[in-house]
Parts: C-alpha cells; structure tokens; sequence
C-alpha cells in the first residue's frame, strides 16, 4: 500500500502547482515592460538591374546597390563581365549616373558611386546610365538599368540642426543674417564648424565681428589671400539646450549670388575617425 500512497500524495501536490503557474506567468509578463526591437545594423541591400550584351558576345550583369540603416545613403553599380564562354575571370569597372525616385519624385541623382541622406525605410526606383569595361580589356558597353530596392531600416534621427532668420539676400545691399546650430542629441561633444560659400566672381562678400569665423585662406604660403564670398566659423560649446549663434553680414552687389552652407560635427567613438557627419545647411538666395 505504501507505493500507491505516495503516488497519491505526489499527484495532489502537483495539481495546485498546476493551476496557480499559469496565472504566474502572466502576472510577470504584464509586468515585464515590452522589450524595443533592436535598430537595424546598417548594410547594403543589392539587386540584378540588368544585363548589358555586345554584337561579340560580350555581357556585362549590372546590380544596383544602396546602403540601408547608415546616415548616408551611397549607391554603387557593381558588374559582372564575360565574353561568350571564355573563363578568363575579368574585373569591372562601373562609371556613370544615378537617379533615385519614390512614387515618381525624383530623389537624388548624381555620378557614380554617390551618396545622399538616407531617406528612411520604403520602395525606391534606382536607375542608372552606366559604361562598363573589363580588365583585361574585352568587354565595353553603354546602356540604362533599373532596379527596385526595399529598404527596411529606421531613419536616424538627426543630432543636429541648422537654421536662418533669413532666407533672401538682396542686391546692392548687406543683409544681416543669424545662423543658429543645435545639438539635440546626447552623442557627441560640444564642437560644430559650420561653413558658407558664395558664387565666385559675383563681388559678394561675407563677414562678421565674430571671433570664432575667418575667411580662408587660398594659395601657397606665404600668401595672404583670402576668400571674400567664404567663411568658416567653429563653435565649442553646443549642448542639448544651449544653441549657438553667428551674425553673419552678406554684401551682395549688382550681380546676384546663392550661398549655401554645411555643417560638420563629431559623434566620437573611441578613436573611430569616421563617426563623424557633414549636413546640408540652409541655402540663401537672392532677388
């Protein structure tokens, strides 16, 4: 009888533990907070554009490949060549231009490879206009490819931020414009250089009475020349919270001249020399 006892009592132990467990377990689940899905790792996403054929039996496989998850978006056409059946391996060589749109709005466009700011998660129509030729020589060949590439990753958030209280210069005129830069991020340190330049050969000229901005200097030392339609200011003390500020004055005379401006900014890691990041800046026009 002593067996079976046990058994029994072994059975009716385990059935109160059976029915509070469940409860348990999602009591400590609604109390856990939802984890965040990780960001995405920046990669490069490529896909087959087209095959580019010569009278000779040259062919030229194209891809179209842009990166994902990183601040900047960089295009690249990478190929593959081959004559008829030969099984000389052969390198390419890829040049041309590019263009991306969404929904039909272009984009971006410019030469290969090139870059812009990564536009955010969505369907993009890549397109290029490419030459290629192969090493040894044997394949050269022209044509347009086209592919369609679904990025998934996450826009960065920007750290930092450029703005004007004015947009429009005015001819024989100086105009006074203030440059404010943001730093909205905890990355990164205190320090920010934020360039301008002007048409060359317009007579603008641009200068301030603040001690952190120059003109640069052009030529071979020991030359004292400087660039009037340029300037260069460095700011050290950028923190979430605390913006800096330039006056800046624009002199601009019979002829009219566009001024456009970047930012450059550090986002340390270690001793990493490429954590840092350029911006587009505003662009002052003129009327």
């Amino acid at each position: 009888m002593r067996p079976t006892t046990l058994k029994t009592l072994a059975g009716a132990a385990l059935l109160p533990l059976a029915l509070v467990t469940p409860g348990c377990a999602q009591s400590a689940a609604a109390a856990r907070p939802p984890e965040m899905p990780a960001p995405e790792a920046p990669a490069t996403l490529c896909s087959v554009a087209g095959t580019l054929r010569g009278a000779h039996g040259e062919q030229a496989e194209v891809s179209l490949c842009a990166d994902t998850g990183a601040p900047r978006f960089n295009i690249t056409a990478p190929a593959t060549c081959r004559v008829g059946r030969t099984r000389i391996r052969y390198a390419c060589r890829t040049e041309g231009t590019w263009k991306v749109a969404r929904s039909g709005k272009t984009l971006g466009n410019g030469t290969l490879p090139g870059s812009g700011l990564y536009p955010g998660p969505g369907s993009y129509d890549v397109s290029a206009t490419v030459r290629v030729r192969s090493t040894p020589a044997g394949v050269d060949l022209k044509g347009t490819v086209q592919a369609t590439v679904a990025l998934t990753a996450a826009k960065a958030k920007p750290t930092h931020s450029v703005t004007v209280d004015r947009a429009v210069l005015r001819r024989n005129a100086t105009t006074t414009v203030t440059y404010t830069i943001r730093r909205d991020s905890a990355d990164g340190d205190g320090n920010a250089r934020l360039g301008m330049i002007g048409q060359e050969g317009t007579g603008l000229r641009i200068s301030t009475a603040d001690r952190r901005c120059v003109n640069p200097l052009v030529g071979r030392y020991p030359a004292k020349t400087r660039l009037a339609h340029s300037l260069d200011c460095t700011v050290t003390e950028l923190q979430p919270g605390h913006p800096e500020t330039l006056k800046l004055r624009f002199t601009v005379g019979a002829k009219c001249s566009t001024v456009v401006s970047k930012l450059g900014y550090w986002v340390p890691k270690g001793q990493d020399m490429f954590t840092g990041n350029m911006l587009a800046g505003p662009t002052l026009t003129c009327r």
